[in-house]
């Protein structure tokens, strides 16, 4: 344990596995729950590993619909493989890492989907030094990611799915029906999946450069949308808590006050909405306004308060860093956002100090 947390201090993020060990041997060490074949953890167990247990000192790490986490646990142990669908920034990612790691102790089994990305990147290569020196042979082969899932018996994580051509996504086909990989040049061409071994693919329902998937391909995978967070009292503190973790990790004194996470939260939701809490109708930027945005955005805004400033997080900040979020996808955003610092942050600004802050941050559009 204290090897993996001085590598856990030598990496800039590390894995769930590594990040949350202390809960996983906890949840272990009490786990008496029958649990499937290759699993770490039993379905109940990794379901106090995601959303947590007070009991047991086990922080909640997703916040949304618990329902949601029960489907995915059932459909990781059927025969089909799991596909989280929704808007960027809806913590899909954290989510498949979070399972992978409580179900398998592996979340680096991981194929980041790319227009570019090709079957080999997902299945296995070659070392072509020893492919021309010895032929084809075990030695000679590079496992990908799907192979060593697999081959161990754990979780494979897709990575936006959809990203990836429509013929490459397609090689995944054989893979979630037979549970085996052929691989001709071998003499023993088939590699057959060890108990335990199943895919998390993730997929973005609002974004450029997306590809439809072939009608087989989905027919392998349960679908299950992870929808933005509706509850504002939940959002915030799961923003605070996040960007917290993020300063603490970086060593960062700097106390995420709530009166600036209440202004962050806020400011997102209308403009994500397209209508304010005063009832007002705005145009929507085209960026995505999602709560994983707000949690970058608070933690440049920290960085900024913390390196540039006297250490007093204010909403002169959030203002700032939340002009570049807004303006990242279409420059014409600029004028909506103009707009909103007008008519909404204007008459805010007059009744509260933070809003007079951030109404500042105008000048820098």
């Amino acid at each position: 344990m204290n090897a993996m947390n001085e590598n856990r201090r030598r990496v800039l993020r590390a894995p769930a596995e590594v990040s949350f060990a202390e809960q996983l041997a906890r949840l272990a060490a009490g786990d008496n729950d029958a649990r499937p074949a290759g699993w770490r953890l039993s379905p109940r167990a990794v379901r106090r590993f995601v959303l947590g247990d007070a009991a047991l000192g086990i922080a909640r790490k997703f916040y949304g619909d618990d329902a949601l986490i029960d489907r995915c646990i059932v459909t990781l142990m059927s025969q089909r493989g799991l596909l989280l669908v929704g808007e960027p920034g809806t913590a899909k990612s954290m989510l498949s890492e979070l399972l992978a790691a409580a179900i398998s102790g592996d979340s680096t089994c991981t194929i980041q989907g790319t227009s570019g990305s090709t079957e080999d990147q997902i299945k296995y290569g070659w070392n072509y030094a020893l492919l021309l020196a010895e032929g084809p042979s075990e030695r000679a082969l590079v496992p990908g990611p799907i192979h060593r899932a697999m081959q161990h018996g754990a979780i494979c994580r897709f990575e936006e799915l959809t990203r990836v051509q429509s013929e490459i996504a397609d090689c995944m086909i054989s893979l979630l029906s037979d549970k085996a990989m052929q691989i001709p040049e071998l003499s023993e061409s088939t590699l057959f999946a060890a108990p335990g071994f199943n895919v998390i693919a993730t997929a973005n329902i609002r974004d450029r450069g997306v590809n439809e998937m072939s009608s087989a391909l989905k027919r392998r995978f349960n679908f299950e949308t992870v929808k933005p967070i509706a509850d504002r009292q939940l959002e915030m503190r799961l923003i605070r808590e996040q960007t917290q973790a993020l300063l603490d990790e970086a060593a960062i004194g700097l106390q995420f006050d709530s009166d600036v996470v209440e202004l962050l939260v806020t400011a997102f939701a209308d403009l994500r909405n397209g209508v304010t809490a005063e009832g007002i109708a705005i145009e929507k930027p085209t960026a995505v306004m999602s709560s994983a945005e707000a949690v970058a955005v608070g933690y440049a805004a920290a960085l900024d308060a913390y390196y540039f400033g006297d250490g007093d997080l204010h909403g002169g900040h959030i203002g700032r860093q939340l002009i570049g979020t807004v303006l990242k996808d279409e420059p014409a955003d600029g004028a909506k956002l103009q707009h909103y610092f007008d008519v909404v942050v204007k008459a805010r600004a007059e009744k509260q100090a933070p809003w007079r802050q951030f109404l500042a941050a105008r000048a820098e559009l």
